[in-house]
This record gives structure tokens, C-alpha cells and sequence, in this order.
């Protein structure tokens, strides 16, 4: 019963945290791209052509890390609009084989969020920023803890939302009751089969469910818990009381090993509370840089 409740949590909240409907995105695309002061192009990164976003002229600069099959316009659309352009400078990115950041195809194998932290510290490297603030979502959570634990020399200030540092059997079990595409109705996998084709979808999220899999029965479910204890920069984790994808104790235990830590729980929030509540996040985060 908890299993179903959880999985039919999962096709209505967490599926859809890579869309906001799918006509709305691309007309915001269409209208961003017509607005002078958001730039978004391609730069090569380590032999891969990286697709990214620019925008805002501020002194300090955040740098925002998507999800699983997600990219920059589904996932992190309501901060590169609403976050304040005067104070800061945001950079968004397609991470390695999402997005428009293809060829190549994305590859799950072995430690692919510690690939995809190398390949934000050279894409931040390769334009010309040294010192910024991360925000990652899920994925790009464990992206985030990873690059700050490596390069702590550029990471200012750090934001997680819904970021899980190990993976339980319970989810496991949610994550392996999504694995047939087929099973998920139109409205959740339409936007990610228009932007990636069924087949890719299909391949890239077996792949990815491989490697939690693969973390579970051969590392005891570790994904980055090394590097968690690593980071010294102060670190703001924000958590949905009621995502079934990362269990809320993830943020909990976070907090009470990162240091300089502070944890903020939305009561009503799923896994996508930066997408559920967009103007309080922005105001949130923006709070969080610029203190002193």
C-alpha cells in the first residue's frame, strides 16, 4: 500500500519536476531568447560541447546544477527569471548527455555525479568565474556536494534541495517501480519524450536506475557520503516534509554533519519545491548569498 501510495506520488510530483507544461516552457524559451541580457550558447568542456545559460550582471554569481534527465528550461526556469539580475550574475547548464549538452549520450556508469562536478568546475573555469554559489536539485544536489568537497577554493556559499548522500531500499523500491516508461501516463513522460525521444528517455533512466542498483548492493547504498563530510562552506538545505524520492531524514543527517549548515523544511513540499514555491525559494536563497 505505502509502495503505491508512493509511486502514485511519484508519477503526479516527481516526474513532472522536469516540466512545467511543456507549450509554457517553450514559449518562455521562444520570449527569453528575444530578451538581450540572458545569452545561451555552447562552449567546449573537457573534448564536450556544454550548453549553458548566462544572465544577470551581479558581482556574485550562482550556478545552478539540474536533476536527472532534466535541463536548464525544465528544471530551473523560475530562477532564471525571478532571481535578481542586479545582484547576481545565475549560470544554468545542461549537464554531459541532458539537454543540449548531446553528443555524447549520457553515461550512468560508475561515478557519473563525480564526472559531472568535474565538468562544472572546467565549465565555470572556461568562463572565467573562480568564485561562485551553487544551488543543486536531486541530482544535481549530490553534483553540488561533490564540487564543493573537490573545489573548495571556488565554492563561496552551497544550496541542496532534495539531495539524497545514499540511496535505502524503500527508495529503491520506488525508484525500481517507475523503471517501465510504458507505465507512466502521457502528461508526465510527453515533456521528456519531446525533448529527448522515447528511446533516449527509456535508455537513460534504466541506466540511471542501474547505478542506484549497482550503489546499493555492491556500496552499501553510498553515492557521495565522503565528500558530505568534506564541505566547510556554508550550506543551506532545503527539503520537502513530504518528497517520497529522497526521504526528508537525508536533509536531516545532512545537516548535523555539514558544520556550518542550516536546514529549512517546506511542511507542504514535495521534491520540487524550488519549482512548488518558486517566489519563497528565490527569496530564500537570495537571503542565504547575501548575508554577510
Amino acid at each position: 500500500m505505502l509502495l503505491k501510495k508512493s509511486l502514485n506520488f511519484f508519477l503526479n510530483n516527481s516526474v513532472v519536476f522536469h516540466q512545467i507544461k511543456f507549450r509554457k516552457i517553450h514559449v518562455g524559451i521562444r520570449n527569453l531568447s528575444l530578451t538581450s541580457d540572458i545569452e545561451e550558447r555552447k562552449v567546449n568542456v573537457k573534448g564536450v560541447d556544454i550548453n549553458y545559460v548566462k544572465t544577470g550582471a551581479g558581482k556574485q554569481t550562482i550556478f545552478l546544477l539540474t536533476s536527472t534527465l532534466g535541463s536548464i528550461w525544465t528544471d530551473f526556469k523560475p530562477q532564471i527569471e525571478g532571481l535578481n539580475k542586479e545582484k547576481f550574475t545565475i549560470i544554468a547548464w545542461d549537464p554531459p548527455g541532458y539537454g543540449k549538452s548531446r553528443p555524447p549520450d549520457r553515461d550512468c556508469s560508475g561515478d557519473h555525479f563525480a564526472r559531472d562536478a568535474d565538468y562544472a568546475y572546467e565549465l565555470m573555469k572556461t568562463l572565467g568565474f573562480s568564485k561562485y554559489y551553487l544551488v543543486g536539485w536531486s541530482g544535481g544536489g549530490i553534483t553540488s556536494l561533490i564540487t564543493a568537497s573537490k573545489y573548495p577554493q571556488c565554492i563561496e556559499k552551497l544550496v541542496l534541495e532534495s539531495t539524497g548522500f545514499y540511496v535505502t531500499a524503500d527508495e529503491l523500491a520506488v525508484y525500481q517501480s517507475m523503471r517501465d516508461i510504458n507505465n507512466w501516463s502521457e502528461k508526465m513522460k510527453g515533456p521528456l519524450i519531446a525533448i529527448y525521444g522515447e528511446e533516449y528517455v527509456t535508455k537513460v533512466w534504466a541506466s540511471w536506475l542501474d547505478s542506484m542498483v549497482d550503489a546499493y548492493k555492491n556500496k552499501n547504498g553510498d553515492l557521495c557520503s565522503k565528500h558530505v563530510f568534506k564541505v566547510k562552506c556554508p550550506t543551506l538545505i532545503i527539503q520537502g516534509r513530504k518528497d517520497v524520492i529522497v526521504y526528508p531524514k537525508h536533509a536531516v543527517v545532512m545537516s548535523e554533519i555539514i558544520r556550518n549548515s542550516r536546514l529549512k523544511i517546506f511542511e507542504d513540499g514535495g521534491h520540487n519545491v524550488h519549482l512548488k514555491y518558486p517566489d519563497e525559494f528565490n527569496k530564500l536563497i537570495t537571503d542565504f548569498f547575501l548575508e554577510n
